[in-house]
């Protein structure tokens, strides 16, 4: 016989409780995962315009670095 078969005749009921409880997990999960979604989608938006922004900045000029040299004398 297939070991899902004799899973599925041999599985203890669940009661009340533990059904409930289960379909709450499942409730909190999916709303869960939405929340992760929508903030990773967030995330990327984000980050594209940030990096079209920069890329239409000029860059910012070098200062010059003054010698040391002048001074150890």
């Amino acid at each position: 016989m297939d070991q899902a078969a004799i899973a599925a005749i041999f599985r203890p009921k669940l009661s009340k409780q533990e059904v409930k409880a289960d379909e709450v997990t499942r409730n909190v999960r999916v709303i869960l995962d939405a929340e992760v979604a929508n903030r990773l989608s967030k995330t990327e938006r984000l980050r594209s315009a940030r990096v079209a922004r920069d890329a239409k900045m000029p860059a910012a000029p070098v200062k010059k670095i003054r010698s040391l040299g002048s001074r150890a004398k």
